[in-house]
């Protein structure tokens, strides 16, 4: 979404999810005015609009401004979710978040575990982001994908995306054929 070449880089996804047989939405394919008083609230509802439409969620929570994921792909990923829709997901960055908080900024050892610069608890589970992210991930038996080495290029890598892609095919592919 946030890259300088987005569009193109969001239609080398959707042709990789044809290439599966599946059908790729992409939230810049909305057509939204960007000089309308009410341009965000258009943007979430358009959003909105293609999660419910779609059967699935592939949400990359590579670090993004910070050592957690999006914010917006974080609801994305809950909304999802919570209407029982297939949930996938995958980070181009495989360290531990209490990793990525060390780097961020000063953690030490408080009295309830572990806290940052301004005294407030730092998660250590072990895992690649908040618990919340990575369970809901669990729950739908799709573990978080991640690289085994670090991508050349953090942002551009679709190794991960296709691995999810590929699951998400296999997963919907079975159903289909059960029903």
């Amino acid at each position: 979404m946030f890259l300088p070449d987005a569009v193109d880089f969001g239609q080398r996804k959707m042709e990789m999810c044809a290439r599966y047989g599946l059908t790729g939405l992409y939230p810049l394919d909305n057509k939204i005015d960007l000089a309308a008083d009410d341009v965000s609230l258009s943007i979430f509802k358009g959003n909105v609009g293609m999660m419910n439409e779609a059967v699935a969620v592939i949400a990359n929570l590579t670090p993004f401004r910070g050592p957690s994921a999006d914010a917006g792909t974080a609801f994305e990923l809950g909304y999802m979710a919570g209407r029982g829709k297939l949930c996938l997901g995958y980070s181009n960055d495989g360290s531990i978040y209490v990793d990525r908080v060390r780097r961020a900024g000063e953690v030490r050892t408080g009295n309830a575990g572990l806290v940052d610069a301004q005294g407030l608890t730092v998660e250590d589970f072990g895992l690649s982001d908040n618990l919340m992210l990575v369970h809901t991930l669990d729950l739908y038996k799709c573990p978080l994908v991640k690289p085994r080495l670090p991508p050349l290029d953090l942002w551009y890598d679709l190794t991960a995306f296709e691995a999810c892609v590929r699951a998400a095919a296999e997963r919907l592919y079975r159903t289909r054929a059960k029903s």
